[in-house]
């Protein structure tokens, strides 16, 4: 770690000597380009790795002999090892199911592929079963370019604070990381030249910005940029021209775009052409690709039909002056065929062509056709990319009448296909089939290593995440995937659809056990089983609850409907089956968005009556997310709930009284879904938990304290994680990203995540960190001068005798402190922290806490008091609900009646609280 190495420059070798006479490399130290978050440097002892690179290098699986420091989000782990990272990460990705089907699939060996999932870049070797995985971005990749010689790979984000990185294809490193290149909007196109030095970036705004970068300098902005009309379309295509890297097009529906840049900066012309200029329709422009004869372009349109864009010829004028943009003009309007062209490139002397139903064509220079590769029935092409070498040896193809036909080819749809053509267009096998709609919903086998995913299209697959093998598919023709469950046992598979109804499949050939149920009115979002499999739930978007009871219908096991009941009047947020605590009958609970938790009498229900136990209202201001059966520490029997506000709760069993508020996982968003990990055989007594938030992964030691240290997470799906999965033995977790139709398989290392927390300190100390300067701030001095004042308010402050000073204070006492400390808690909320303190030995000596000290309390103050503070957010919030508009047009409040509102409103025992209105009068309005 002493210096950045070479590496961090290095080209390909046929560049290298190009980019040194530019200057592109300088001296190491100052010519060193900036890294991705995170990204390993080298001893400046060691050999670069990027320097000496093959391909190949990527899975020889070697260890690393420096390694970064964990991250938050765990990105730019790329240029580990997989067996290196697992060292480090208490979960590191380990395979990714799925595609991003609207980006290009390259081929960088013959039987590698490369494309995007999600944030990742996954470089997958097909017959050899093993994927590479390159992670440095923070949102959803939006474009990816390759270079010509299958060496670099640029990719491109959008979202807040994209990035642009270039990694080495061979080895996997990032090489440079481009930040703020276009900050606000990210990036939609990028290009790279077929030297490897420059690289063009179109922004996604709604102004455009086209940006021209040398990324082998050190550079941090851009070599010359312009900005876009919006009455120009949004540009989402470029390309550079092979032959000469200062010229690049680029193209919307409606209008292509001509580019050269130089000492003179970007300059642009955009040609006109409408239906009136040929007397013929045009349709949308699809894709540009520059012809092999050095002054001509190509445009394909979803008419079917190419545009011949040529140099325009001026009177007087040989050719054009050196460093002036050429003046180009549409020549021709050559139709090819009837259907939409969605793909144009060149290869060698040949054009290629791909459509929306899914054909390849070949032509030749004049536009005539030499061959047609005729895939129908896969959907829409996507992209082409043909393998770098041909696939005979050389001279073997000399003889051939078609020179296209000695590479092999890469064929990737819209519908999430990907095929591998041989070089005579006709032989093809099908690499991958995946999801073309959102998967939404996985669920592992509690017995098997297989993982069943189901999606919007309708797609059911089994996969075996193991043997990294699909066992079983499944199309439902009707209605998408909505939520999935194994019974206990393994031998069903409960599928709840889009359209309401509910299917009970064979755990092995997914066909049918019984009669498909339609009880609900609306999607299906949740479905489970009974530990016992005797009683089937699910729940629905119209906010109700369905009961399936097991009966025996010839002597083959299945269900019937037994009742519904509309218990929610907000979305259902989980169905959760438990054991009674005094038997083995199985209890069924709802939580909603209502903010209540309902209980069923199974027992008592009957046909058609779902008869409600117990309803509990969980939460005063925030909203449940997700629940789960905690386990058991000790004698007595928990319910664990997170919320909205970042907080999470246990509630007795029985009571449903809440009796502890913990400091949950504060990453960004709330979590979303949990569930317990199963016990580890080595080490029975330590329990863990999964997770999943709004774009994250995460795992928490158990039991919760509110210690930040004890959990970790990982960005996962940048769009928005679906669903959550755990192997039946805990070593992998596993993450569905809705829109971004891929699943992630992430391998658990719990050693990693216990080395984390035990860095983070013991006792108090990860809860000293969490106050305002720590255990030696002011606040923290503060917080003490309260708690023995409180002592000697309580033995009453005229008092003559001597004064017994202990570390304890009444349980009354607590609001107090917490509102001098300035957190206002509500009664409810006052409540539940002294029964939390009042309650916390009862189970064990049968007595109630009647006092609390100073330790207790910091732990108390900072699992209770709001996660991130009041935020402006808030209080402009309140003044649009209890303020007026003045003249101005701002929402005021008049002082008189904000006292008025402190003392006499909303909760009552608080709202005349001196303390209250001593804060009223410290607004100035």
């Amino acid at each position: 770690w002493e210096q950045r190495g070479l590496h961090h420059l290095s080209l390909s070798k046929d560049s290298m000597a190009a980019a040194q006479e530019d200057g592109a490399l300088g001296n190491a130290a100052a010519a060193a380009p900036q890294r991705a978050p995170g990204e390993l440097e080298e001893r400046s002892d060691a050999p670069s790795r990027v320097w000496g690179a093959q391909p190949g290098l990527l899975f020889q699986g070697e260890k690393q002999s420096c390694h970064p420091l964990v991250s938050i989000t765990g990105q730019d782990s790329s240029s580990l090892s997989p067996t290196t990272k697992n060292l480090f990460f208490p979960q590191s990705l380990s395979w990714a199911l799925g595609y991003n089907s609207s980006l290009a699939v390259h081929s960088i060996e013959d039987g590698m592929l490369l494309y995007v999932c999600a944030h990742t870049v996954v470089v997958h070797d097909v017959l050899g079963s093993r994927q590479h995985h390159l992670q440095g971005h923070a949102n959803a990749i939006s474009c990816l370019c390759v270079s010509e010689d299958r060496r670099w790979v640029a990719t491109a984000d959008q979202g807040p604070d994209p990035l642009v990185i270039i990694w080495d294809a061979f080895s996997g490193i990032p090489v440079r990381t481009i930040f703020d290149s276009h900050a606000g909007s990210g990036v939609c196109a990028i290009a790279i030249s077929r030297d490897a030095k420059c690289l063009v970036t179109i922004s996604a705004g709604m102004v455009q910005r086209v940006c021209m970068w040398r990324w082998t300098y050190p550079d941090e902005s851009p070599v010359c940029y312009v900005e876009l009309s919006p009455e120009f379309g949004f540009q989402d295509f470029v390309i550079f021209n092979p032959q000469n890297p200062y010229e690049f097009v680029s193209n919307s529906k409606t209008q292509v775009i001509f580019y050269l840049w130089g000492d003179a900066g970007l300059q642009y012309s955009t040609p006109p052409l409408t239906k009136q200029t040929f007397g013929s329709t045009v349709g949308h422009f699809t894709q540009s690709a520059f012809h092999f004869n050095a002054t001509q372009v190509l445009t394909g349109t979803s008419a079917g039909k190419v545009v011949v864009w040529d140099v325009e010829r001026k009177r007087g004028l040989a050719k054009e002056p050196q460093g002036r943009l050429r003046g180009m003009k549409a020549t021709k309007l050559v139709p090819m065929q009837e259907e939409s062209l969605t793909v144009l490139l060149v290869l060698e002397s040949c054009i290629v062509t791909g459509d929306v139903r899914g054909q390849v064509k070949f032509y030749n220079g004049h536009l005539q056709l030499l061959a047609c590769s005729d895939h129908s029935g896969t959907g829409p092409i996507q992209s082409i990319s043909f393998s770098k070498t041909p696939s005979d040896p050389p001279g073997a193809s000399s003889t051939s009448s078609h020179p296209f036909a000695a590479r092999n080819f890469i064929l990737s749809t819209s519908d999430a296909t990907v095929l591998r053509v041989a070089t005579d267009g006709t032989d093809f096998e099908k690499v991958m089939k995946e999801a073309k709609k959102a998967v939404t919903a996985i669920a592992c086998h509690p017995q098997q290593s297989w993982l069943a995913m189901g999606s919007h299209c309708g797609l059911l697959k089994v996969w075996d995440y193991k043997q990294l093998q699909l066992l079983v598919s499944r199309i439902f023709s009707s209605a998408g995937v909505q939520c999935l469950s194994y019974d206990p046992a393994g031998s069903f598979l409960a599928t709840g659809l889009t359209d309401g109804s509910v299917h009970v499949l064979d755990a092995i050939s997914l066909l049918s056990c019984c009669e498909v149920f339609r009880f609900s009115r609306g999607p299906i979002t949740h479905v489970q089983f009974s530990h016992d499999s005797e009683y089937l739930a699910t729940a629905d978007e119209k906010y109700a609850v369905t009961v399936y009871k097991r009966v025996l219908q010839n002597e083959r096991r299945c269900w019937e409907h037994l009742a519904g009941l509309h218990s929610h009047y907000k979305p259902i947020r989980s169905i959760l089956f438990g054991i009674q605590l005094d038997g083995s009958e199985p209890r069924l609970l709802s939580l909603g968005e209502d903010r209540q938790l309902i209980e069923y009498d199974l027992s008592s229900s009957s046909k058609d009556q779902l008869v409600v136990l117990h309803r509990h209202r969980v939460e005063q201001a925030a909203v449940p997310l997700c629940l789960a059966w905690y386990p058991h520490f000790s004698t007595e029997s928990f319910i664990l709930t997170a919320n909205s506000c970042y907080k999470m709760k246990l509630y007795n069993a029985t009571t449903k009284m809440c009796r502890k508020t913990l400091l949950g996982p504060t990453y960004g968003s709330p979590l979303e879904k949990m569930q317990i990990l199963p016990k580890s055989a080595a080490e029975p007594q330590k329990r863990y938990l999964a997770y999943i938030t709004k774009d994250k992964v995460g795992l928490q030691i158990l039991p919760v304290d509110g210690n930040p240290h004890k959990s970790s997470a990982f960005i996962c799906h940048p769009d928005g994680a679906s669903d959550l999965a755990i192997s039946y033995d805990g070593r992998y977790i596993f993450t569905a990203g809705g829109s971004d139709r891929t699943v992630l398989k992430w391998e658990v290392n719990l050693n990693a995540l216990e080395a984390a927390a035990s860095l983070g300190g013991e006792d108090l100390v990860p809860f000293y960190r969490l106050l305002d300067g720590g255990q030696d701030g002011e606040f923290f001095r503060e917080l003490e001068d309260y708690f023995y004042y409180v002592q000697l308010r309580s033995h009453g402050i005229d008092m003559l005798e001597s004064r017994q000073v202990s570390m304890y204070i009444p349980l009354e006492e607590i609001p107090s402190v917490m509102r001098a400390m300035g957190f206002y808690p509500s009664e409810e909320e006052i409540e539940e922290m002294i029964n939390e303190v009042k309650f916390s030995e009862f189970v064990d000596t049968g007595e109630q806490v009647t006092k609390i000290n100073l330790r207790d309390f910091i732990k108390l103050y900072i699992n209770h008091r709001p996660a991130f503070g009041l935020s402006m957010k808030t209080i402009r919030q309140a003044f649009q609900v209890l303020g007026y508009e003045n003249e101005n047009g701002d929402k005021v409040i008049d002082r008189g009646d904000l006292l008025s509102l402190l003392q006499c409103r909303g909760d009552q025992p608080l709202a005349g609280n001196k303390h209250c209105v001593q804060i009223s009068q410290d607004i100035r309005l």
